[in-house]
């Protein structure tokens, strides 16, 4: 499964795997005690990476080659790495968040001069926002969501 989407797509892998760990390096600094739980910090993890991916990967291609590419990524990380139910619905949701945000912030600054600074800013006021998600009927809209701990 992996190799289904690395082999077509080389620079886009390179891109989502430096959007991994710049996200998650980001999330532990800002979120030091929930960026690995479930948490607010893994919310603004979730959101930050795909937000990323799709930001790194516009830098070389279109956004609609990358947002197809982002949500194959953020989907199989998923599968690759099972959670309970709740969990990955909050993961799930919270990759298209940042997709999302990503595409409507978009009109606003061309894709070659966009910076993490930028995502990082909105994704703070989404935070501000953010639901608790308490079962898998939810539809938080574009809200993040985090799970109760």
């Amino acid at each position: 499964m992996l190799l289904k989407l690395v082999v077509p797509h080389p620079l886009f892998s390179i891109l989502g795997f430096y959007a991994t760990v710049k996200s998650f390096t980001l999330a532990q600094k800002f979120f030091p005690n929930s960026s690995s739980t479930n948490g607010v910090g893994n919310s603004f993890r979730h959101g930050l990476w795909s937000a990323l991916i799709m930001m790194y990967c516009c830098k070389i291609s279109s956004p609609q080659k990358a947002l197809k590419f982002c949500k194959e990524m953020t989907d199989l990380h998923e599968e690759l790495f099972p959670n309970e139910p709740l969990e990955k619905k909050m993961d799930l949701h919270n990759n298209q968040v940042g997709m999302n945000l990503f595409m409507e912030m978009l009109p606003g600054i061309h894709r070659q001069f966009f910076e993490k600074k930028f995502i990082i800013d909105r994704l703070f006021e989404k935070i501000k926002t953010a639901k608790i998600l308490t079962n898998l009927e939810e539809d938080h809209g574009n809200h993040l969501v985090y799970l109760e701990e």
